[in-house]
Order: structure tokens, then C-alpha cells, then sequence
């Protein structure tokens, strides 16, 4: 399978080298890796540079965009940037972080998760972070989601859920999406990434309402947005995030990123996921 890569980076140079070699030892080797360098002042550029030099299938785009981290829309605005460099002659298209380590037949297993199951839409492993000396797996999400770190879109499944929305909560709206239009979400928790940066690390303080905002976006309603919003915060440990999130949900103007049938299923989704776990 022909794999196209997209990696947004904004000064990404403490990590961007350790990234980009884990790429090119791969056992099954990208097609083509574009690295969008987004407003970077470190060696980011410098990095890039020396990798495409000696590999070929590696490029960058250099833009300017804010210097802030916004989640959702600064990188994914990155990300379409790059695609629009890059030919249409691929099978599996991912968007990657600048901050991980892959291990070595990372994109082979992805290949082959695609190949034996024709109705994977979406494919991915699972982050890990380093505690203690040992690297411990980054427990923020379900088992059966990919985080937006690593993710591999089939092409046909990319292309029917209308790409990835400029918005914080694109690597959840994505996979709804997906099973709306029938595809599945495939994850292998035996392929080990290594997370660099703890996520949110960069966020600033003006962003601390945008996830009930994304929740409000995604039509999650009230009460969903309730239970999910707690789970986070118990994940994080932190009341505060609770109080941020429902009240950047309240606040949040009604304009939403799905439309009012895809939002029915994805409450109906989530409602039946709640019931399996009670």
C-alpha cells in the first residue's frame, strides 16, 4: 500500500530528528512524507533539510500561521497545507505528530490491518509516555479510538467523511463520521508508540473551554457532554478541567461541524457505547 505522510511541526527540533529516523527505518517505507513546518524559530527547518537530502520521499512546505497553539484548528490547518502539495496516488494517508517514535514495522502492520479488513477506515496504535525510566501506555482515551498523534486514513474513507474538520475535536468528530458511513475504527495494541511530549503540553490558557466547545460542535447535547466532560477530568484528575470544559459548552454558540442527521447517530452511538460499559 502506498502510504503519503503529513507531519505539521512548529518547533519541533528537540524531537523532530528521533521522529523522522523511526520513518525511514520503517520496513515498509512511506511513499512520500511531507513535513509542514509551521512558524518554526528552532532547527526545525535545519532538521528537514538534512533527512530530505539523503531520502528523496521526504519534503517540506514552510508556512506562517500563529505562533500560539490553538488545538485543533493550527495544526489541521497545517495539515491541509500540506495535502495540497501532494498528488492524489495514495492508499493510506497519515497524519502524524513530529514528536514520536514509531517502531519499525509500524506502517507494515497498519498495511496489513487495512488489507485483511476492507471496512477499516481509520487504523492506529497507541501512544505511550516515559514515567519513571519506563515507557507506560498514555491512558486518555478508549481502546478503540486513535489518537490524532497517529492517525492512517484509507483513502476512500478520507475522502467520504469530507476530511478533518478545522476544529478542536477532529480526531473524535472523524471516527463518528467514519461509522456513519460504515467503515470501522481498527486499533492494534500491540504497536507501541512513543509519545515525546505530553499531549496539551503547548496549549495556552485562552484554550481551556475548547473541548465542551467541541462538544457543543459535534451536537453531543447537554447531557452526553456531561458524562464525557467528567471523564476527562477524572482522566486528568482535575475538577477544573470539568468546570472549564461545561462552561466553554454553555458558552459555545450554536455552530456545529456535523449536520443534524450525522449528530442523531453520533448521540445514538455514544449512548450505545455508555450501555455496553454499564
Amino acid at each position: 500500500m502506498n502510504f503519503y505522510i503529513v507531519i505539521p511541526a512548529h518547533n519541533e527540533g528537540k524531537y523532530l530528528t528521533r521522529t523522522l529516523q523511526s520513518l525511514v527505518s520503517q520496513s515498509l517505507l512511506p511513499k512520500k512524507i511531507l513535513v509542514v513546518n509551521d512558524h518554526s524559530t528552532d532547527n526545525t527547518k535545519d532538521i528537514i533539510d538534512e533527512f530530505a537530502e539523503i531520502h528523496p520521499f521526504i519534503s517540506s512546505l514552510a508556512i506562517v500561521s500563529e505562533a500560539t497553539h490553538q488545538p485543533g484548528s493550527k495544526v489541521i490547518n497545517a495539515f491541509y497545507q500540506g495535502l495540497e502539495q501532494l498528488d492524489s496516488q495514495y492508499d493510506v494517508l497519515c497524519k502524524f505528530d513530529a514528536d514520536l517514535i514509531f517502531p519499525f514495522d509500524y506502517l507494515e502492520k497498519i498495511a496489513s490491518i487495512f488489507n485483511e479488513n476492507p471496512t477499516c477506515g481509520i487504523a492506529g496504535g497507541f501512544c505511550t509516555i516515559e514515567e519513571q525510566g519506563e515507557w507506560v501506555p498514555e491512558r486518555l482515551t478508549n481502546p478503540d479510538h486513535v489518537r490524532g498523534a497517529l492517525k492512517a486514513y484509507r483513502k476512500q474513507c478520507f475522502q467520504q467523511i469530507g476530511g478533518l474538520k478545522r476544529s478542536m475535536g477532529w480526531d473524535t468528530v472523524d471516527e463518528l463520521l467514519a461509522q456513519y458511513h460504515g467503515w470501522e475504527i481498527c486499533t492494534d495494541k500491540t504497536l507501541l508508540v512513543k509519545h515525546l511530549k505530553p499531549t496539551g503540553a503547548t496549549y495556552t490558557s485562552a484554550a481551556k473551554y475548547k473541548q465542551g466547545e467541541a462538544f457543543k460542535k459535534m451536537r453531543y447535547g447537554f447531557l452526553l457532554s456531561f458524562i464525557a466532560t467528567a471523564k476527562l477530568s477524572f482522566k486528568k484528575r482535575s475538577f477544573i478541567y470539568f468546570f472549564n470544559g461545561m462552561l466553554g459548552y454553555i458558552l459555545a454558540k450554536n455552530e456545529f461541524i456535523v449536520t443534524k442527521e450525522e449528530g442523531k447517530f453520533i448521540r445514538s452511538l455514544r449512548w450505545r457505547n455508555i450501555k455496553k460499559k454499564l
